[in-house]
């Protein structure tokens, strides 16, 4: 049973920045590349950043440059630092993990309850 807690939105003006966390725990293993996800009012969910086991990083294109990703393998928890935030990131953020191909394509069946980030003009 997998088992995610997403934490740390919240409403920031633009240009701001915030950190979220993760915490992972059931059959999601630190050998696992884990991924954060959002998705806004209307759209489908999108991979914005995801970062293997031995630290590989890889961004869409719509937050390289001001998103980070990172982990902390003995804590089980994946951290998304975001900064210069937009009104158009705006939306729940999720997190999960697995294998590469999965965590890429989201093909997964259980989720966490996400975490709510509002940027405003």
């Amino acid at each position: 049973q997998v088992q995610l807690v997403e934490s740390g939105g919240g409403v920031v003006q633009a240009g701001g920045s915030l950190r979220l966390s993760c915490a992972a725990s059931g059959r999601i293993f630190s050998t696992d590349t884990m991924g954060w996800y959002r998705q806004a009012p209307g759209k489908q969910r999108e991979l914005v950043a995801r970062i293997t086991s031995g630290g590989t990083t890889n961004y869409a294109d719509s937050v390289k440059g001001r998103f980070t990703i990172s982990r902390d393998n003995a804590k089980n928890t994946v951290y998304l630092q975001m900064n210069s935030l937009k009104p158009e990131d705006t939306a729940v953020y999720y997190c999960n993990g697995g294998q590469l191909i999965r965590v890429v394509i989201g093909d997964f069946d259980s989720w966490g309850q996400g975490t709510q980030v509002t940027v405003s003009s």
